[in-house]
């Protein structure tokens, strides 16, 4: 295919906005899939994404096309998410895209990460096409989305804004035509050295490491001798192919193309995201610049509840899947040989979660997510970062804390802003600045990266009906006011429970915890206290009930002998308990999960 006739583009879009559904549109009207095949939201294939009707992954997909005037087209479309946690996986779509589509859904106009998105397509300088969805429902404000269109870009031209409803097909053929007519073709150089950026990859336990890659400059056969520029991994690639959306080989990919090179490498340390291909005896003079390394915004424990080398091996093989999910292998008392994962947010921890057990049959125990703390210590030079809790020092040697911040940006609407500006209160923001983004409101604050790390975006969504978008980034540390909750259970210490929190806060959330570990902690023989000390002192407690009745509490209805006989083996049961392991269920870790709400 000349590069001329070649597009290579993605959809951005807030969550249910339509953009699975238009690439269902373009498949089906490019001839992709078969009326057979065809089925409601194909590339969003994972379990996962299925149960929460949100794209997770990254598809890619080529599409065949002939415009009105006869003439062929190659469409490479590279499918994005749209919730907040995975716009990294945004970052790595865009990279490898000349164009975007930016749709918005007519009966809710701009909202929280069509703001978010189309600004990382602006920062990668890409052309971007405005489409109206959902023109078709008797609730759309078609007037007003256009309006909040031109005023997000001033070089959006309202003649130019389609109207389609992805769901009959309407409009969606001039959607086709507008991205032959609108959307720049590549502008690679076939005959330069091979130049070929991965924006993804996979792992196949016959083929080995599967990257997906968008060819810069020259051309791939299958069985050449190639290079990974990063880590100098030479290897000669087993097959070359295109995505339909299944894989099929074909002999070659050429400067403009999209797809895959079957690297046949089993280590899966060896390919990184945003490396660059060449060839081992003509390489290219520079690799491509890449991506900025994902910045895990939070920190939690992953411990397997069967064997650990499959979980080992499971994870290893999601994070060749997921560029963004980092693995630090760590050991706790309680739970035994695990990892410290770091993830971009609450809900990309879930997904991981939720893909372990749906795609290898793994099930695993998460502990309460927390951030990195950087930790002055008395009479020493050196700053202690801590992203465990297990590892923060006792308060007798903590000179000062410093805690991670954030620059918040919440995009809004004015009949939320009040609603917005208390959450940000609530959540220990600074503000600083308040402007206008078109005819939204734009609020900056400074927040503590703790407050927003768990369950602020879900919060944001409902005060603002989903109208608002939160951009961050990380602002630098600040000195703060934290202390380490130590939990124990029967007098034992469970340090898979341990969590840091601001000092304000830890008499109020501990009483909530120890009141939730009184109905998630199995119960025994016995009652068993569970209390959070904090700094030595007991701030919060309360006992298990027993499986049974107590014979200590049983009024007068035994004899006293009898009574004497059941404390006697109760105190037995209760020393052998402070030595004994406590088993935990995945439902009291997520008590620490639900302190604020």
């Amino acid at each position: 295919m000349n590069q001329s006739n070649i597009r290579n583009f993605s959809i951005i879009a807030h969550i249910d906005h339509g953009k699975s559904t238009l690439a269902d549109r373009i498949m089906e009207m490019t001839n992709t899939i078969t009326e057979r095949e065809s089925k409601a939201q194909l590339l969003d294939d994972m379990q996962v994404e299925q149960n929460h009707g949100v794209t997770v992954k990254s598809r890619t997909v080529r599409n065949r096309y002939r415009d009105d005037n006869g003439q062929d087209y190659e469409f490479n479309f590279i499918d994005t998410p749209g919730h907040v946690d995975f716009n990294y996986e945004v970052a790595k779509s865009l990279a490898a895209s000349d164009g975007v589509i930016l749709l918005v859904d007519a009966t809710q106009g701009i909202q929280a990460q069509t703001v978010a998105n189309y600004r990382l397509a602006v920062e990668a300088g890409l052309k971007i096409m405005p489409v109206i969805n959902k023109v078709d429902s008797p609730n759309a404000q078609i007037e007003m989305t256009t309006q909040q269109l031109l005023e997000l870009d001033a070089s959006f031209d309202a003649e130019s804004i389609l109207q389609i409803s992805a769901k009959t097909g309407q409009g969606v053929h001039a959607v086709l035509e507008a991205i032959v007519n609108s959307l720049p073709a590549p502008n690679g150089d076939i005959n330069k050295p091979l130049k070929a950026l991965v924006f993804d990859s996979e792992y196949d336990s016959f083929k080995g490491v599967i990257a997906s890659v968008r060819i810069i400059d020259g051309q791939v056969k299958a069985d050449q001798e190639l290079l990974l520029m990063a880590n100098s991994a030479a290897f000669t690639n087993k097959e070359v192919g295109i995505f339909t959306p299944a894989k099929a080989a074909t002999k070659q990919l050429a400067a403009g193309d999209v797809g895959y090179i079957v690297t046949g490498i089993k280590d899966p340390h060896l390919v990184r995201i945003g490396d660059t291909i060449t060839n081992q005896n003509t390489p290219t003079d520079e690799p491509l610049p890449g991506y900025e390394p994902a910045q895990p915004m939070v920190y939690a424990g992953i411990y397997p509840q069967g064997d650990y080398n499959e979980m080992k091996d499971a994870l290893n093989k999601l994070a060749l899947n997921d560029s963004s999910l980092q693995l630090v292998p760590e050991v706790s008392d309680a739970l035994g040989p695990g990892f410290r994962g770091g993830f971009l947010g609450i809900f990309h921890l879930q997904i991981i979660r939720e893909r372990l057990k749906d795609e290898f049959g793994i099930e695993v125990l998460t502990t309460a997510p927390n951030v990195t703390y950087r930790v002055h210590l008395k009479n020493q030079p050196n700053v202690l970062t801590v992203d465990n809790p297990i590892q923060f020092p006792d308060f007798e040697q903590i000179e000062m804390v410093e805690e991670p911040m954030v620059k918040a940006i919440i995009t809004t609407n004015d009949a939320e802003l009040s609603a917005v500006m208390k959450l940000a209160d609530q959540h220990k923001g600074i503000f600083v600045d308040m402007g206008n983004q078109g005819s939204l409101v734009e609020l900056t604050y400074q927040m503590p990266l703790s407050e927003i790390a768990y369950d602020f975006f879900n919060k944001l969504k409902s005060v603002s009906h989903g109208y608002a978008s939160l951009s961050t980034t990380l602002d630098g540390y600040k000195l703060a006011d934290v202390v380490r909750v130590d939990v124990q259970i029967n007098y034992a210490r469970v340090d898979a429970l341990t969590f840091v929190t601001h000092r304000t806060d830890a008499p109020e959330q501990t009483k909530q915890l120890v009141h939730k570990l009184k109905y998630t902690i199995p119960r025994r023989l016995y009652p068993m206290p569970a209390q959070a000390v904090v700094e030595g002192r007991v701030i919060a407690r309360v006992d298990i009930p027993p499986l049974r009745k107590n014979a200590a509490v049983n009024g007068n209805q035994y004899s006293v002998s009898k009574k004497q006989a059941l404390l006697r083996r109760q105190s037995i049961n209760k020393r052998q308990a402070v030595k004994s392991d406590v088993e935990l269920p995945q439902s009291v870790f997520n008590s620490i999960l639900d302190l604020n709400e």
